[in-house]
């Protein structure tokens, strides 16, 4: 427990914060291999429930105020509110997600284990060790009598497929609070002050059928059109604005001797401004088939907007930049090409920091671990972020 009951919000006492971290380092691995081994893949509700229903348990304990938001489709959403009741101070939102890629029975070829100063298995990277973290960071700041803020701790169930049930929670609860927290890894060492916002789009193709040999020029060629638009979509990448269009799985046709009558095609898009979002959207809703006898149909826009590297969130960062250099830390900023639930508290004007969960590689691969040495540094930095002062 930390030597101090009280704290100024200018004057957080980082080194105590430090010492406390290490002093729950044993029971944050234990907490952090708990969660790993109930599995917890977004597509198996009870499943990721199996993993809310531990979380819940666990922040009851800790003296948490629990309320589970019900969801058909997907897992559970799981908020718990830490500290005062009433609104003594900024409101602060850590932000993460339950839900792994990993399905049910990975385990068994990927074990979680302590190795080689790591802690493998999945999911621990993306994210269980931050949620493990944000758990144990309230814990020791309720201890401390440092906690004079209501903390709303969000975890989702279904971030790793786009978040289509969350997301209004997420938003909801955001707009109470003057900053949000996200527990998702480190960028390397850094936390993340930017992320691309991500789209996702089906483009279905119709021609015509015909025999290639006996009655070609009667058929229309679903595949040919499709070249044409995979050429267009392509051409709409704009890697100095941060704008890039992957086709990433195509397929069509039926055999060799038949002009194919479908082809289709998925496509990946990232944005890093807002503002190409709707322009994007159009070129898709505007594509049409070269040879007329062909249709094309366009499904699916943008998912999330981009986190935008804004005032508040550049704000955040130099606040936990000199956190850190208090513990003797250089802490860097970074933009990234992935997307998290982040992207959407930061897209309503929240002032929204990034990567504050734990260190390590592999996510969502064979190799997924975290690295042991910076568990307690981290905690303890998150712990300070989260004493001090939203922005105002």
């Amino acid at each position: 427990m930390l030597k101090t009951s009280s704290v100024a919000e200018s004057s957080v006492p980082m080194r105590a914060l430090l010492a406390g971290a290490r002093e729950k380092e044993t029971a944050l691995v234990e907490l952090i291999q708990r969660l790993v081994r109930v599995e917890s893949p977004s597509d198996d509700k009870d499943a990721v429930d199996g993993c809310g229903a531990l979380v819940t348990e666990h922040a009851t304990a800790l003296g948490g105020r629990v309320k589970v938001h019900r969801q058909r489709a997907f897992g559970d959403a799981i908020e718990v509110r830490f500290g005062p009741r009433k609104k003594t101070a900024e409101r602060v939102m850590l932000l993460g997600h339950i839900d792994t890629v990993w399905p049910v029975g990975t385990l068994k070829t990927m074990p979680c284990r302590v190795g080689e100063g790591r802690l493998w298995g999945p999911g621990t990277l993306d994210m269980k060790a931050g949620v493990a973290m944000g758990l144990t960071a309230a814990e020791m700041l309720t201890e401390a009598g440092m906690l004079d803020r209501e903390v709303v701790l969000l975890l989702n169930s279904d971030e790793e497929v786009g978040s289509p049930v969350s997301r209004p929670v997420t938003e909801k609860l955001a707009q109470e609070c003057s900053a949000v927290y996200v527990l998702e890894p480190a960028q390397v060492l850094a936390y993340k002050t930017a992320r691309k916002g991500t789209g996702n789009w089906r483009i279905e193709i119709k021609g015509v059928a015909a025999h290639a040999g006996v009655d070609f020029e009667k058929g229309a060629s679903a595949l040919r059109e499709l070249a044409r638009v995979v050429e267009t979509v392509s051409g709409w990448t704009d890697l100095k604005r941060g704008l890039t269009i992957s086709v990433g799985l195509a397929a069509g046709g039926s055999k060799t001797n038949v002009i194919p009558a479908e082809a289709w095609a998925e496509v990946d898009g990232r944005i890093a401004r807002i503002a190409d979002g709707a322009r994007i959207e159009q070129k898709f809703a505007r594509l049409r088939a070269v040879d007329k006898r062909c249709s094309v149909t366009v499904t699916g826009g943008i998912n999330r907007p981009p986190m935008e590297r804004t005032r508040g969130t550049v704000a955040l960062y130099q606040r936990a930049r000199a956190l850190a250099a208090d513990l003797g830390l250089e802490l860097d900023e970074a933009a990234t090409g992935g997307a998290s639930d982040g992207n959407f508290t930061s897209a309503l004007g929240i002032a929204t920091l990034d990567g504050m969960g734990a260190v390590g590689e592999g996510a969502h691969a064979t190799h997924e671990s975290i690295a042991l040495e910076h568990l307690a540094p981290r905690t303890a930095l998150l712990a300070g972020m989260i004493a001090g002062a939203g922005v105002r």
